[in-house]
């Protein structure tokens, strides 16, 4: 396989990827903000520009922090990369660059999600907010279910790995931006919209009744963060993305002969997630944790490219 080939077929799969989590990400925060009995306000909508990092970009429109601005401009601003409609575009391009080797079915999710936006200058109020997330997690999840549909070759694999690698990279960004929030004045830990907010992580990568399968004594900070992290069940957790890395780089060293150093870098973290367990993150400090996790991760992405020559 040419390496301008791989390397669109692992962008396309960040690029789907990253849609789908901040169209599930918009989803959440319009439910905590509007939804519950004890809107969040501000403070969701803060949060979700916090995960995408686009706080700063954001600020730059001088748009106020409520859920109209904040939702538009997650949704379909193309002048940031933190955007599902930008996302789109990209996954959209690289899809062309590579269609013959996809199928009638993968292309025509791709194109049924970038088609949602098309000519489309606002997401309206809640209800056609959530309406239009829905049609995007349902396009998404066409093109997941026709990859995995397709022969189990380089193709599927390139694409499953660059998931794998987004995956990781957003299910710890969305962990540790929890670190950041501020309840509101008055509001407790453990309280009302304390609860709110971890709900809606667990929302945000669809682990509610995943959680409520593992732990029977409530909603507990401490077992949202052993689900995300450790639970390898889950397949948007920490342990989950590694090991599917580790299975995919396998697969590709057998097909390819290449094997080096994002190999050895794969397996070693996988070999540490096997061994650490939440409490001792916790304890540890989980901040640092997934900082550090985060910098591997980026690591790893250029160790990638470097063995595959993506460029």
């Amino acid at each position: 396989m040419l390496s301008r080939t791989a390397l669109s077929l692992y962008w396309l799969g960040r690029y789907v990827e990253r849609a789908d989590f901040i169209a599930r990400l918009v989803e959440a925060t319009v439910r905590l903000d509007v939804l519950s009995p004890r809107p969040a306000g501000e403070v969701a909508w803060v949060s979700a520009l916090a995960v995408t990092e686009t706080e700063k970009a954001f600020a730059k429109t001088g748009a106020p922090i409520a859920h109209e601005p904040v939702a538009r401009f997650l949704t379909l601003d193309a002048t940031h990369p933190g955007s599902i409609v930008r996302s789109l575009d990209m996954a959209r391009d690289n899809a062309r660059a590579v269609r013959t080797a996809l199928t009638r079915e993968a292309w025509t999710g791709i194109n049924q999600a970038w088609l949602l936006f098309q000519n489309r200058a606002t997401t309206g109020n809640a209800a056609t907010t959530l309406n239009l997330i829905e049609s995007v997690k349902s396009a998404t999840r066409g093109f997941e279910g026709a990859i995995h549909r397709m022969l189990r070759n380089q193709t599927t694999w390139f694409i499953r790995l660059g998931q794998a690698i987004e995956r990781a990279d957003n299910t710890a960004r969305l962990l540790d931006v929890k670190y950041h929030i501020l309840l509101p004045e008055g509001e407790q830990v453990g309280g009302v919209v304390d609860r709110d907010q971890w709900t809606t992580i667990l929302q945000t990568v669809s682990a509610v009744t995943a959680y409520r399968w593992f732990y029977s004594e409530g909603l507990l900070p401490a077992n949202v963060i052993d689900l995300l992290i450790a639970r390898s069940e889950l397949p948007r957790s920490l342990a989950a993305s590694v090991e599917e890395a580790v299975d995919i780089l396998n697969l590709l060293a057998k097909r390819t002969g290449l094997h080096g150093e994002a190999d050895r870098m794969a397996r070693n973290r996988h070999a540490r997630m096997v061994k650490t367990q939440s409490r001792q993150i916790i304890a540890g400090g989980l901040h640092q944790y997934l900082q550090d996790f985060l910098a591997e991760n980026d690591e790893l992405h250029f160790a990638i490219s470097r063995q595959f020559k993506l460029g």
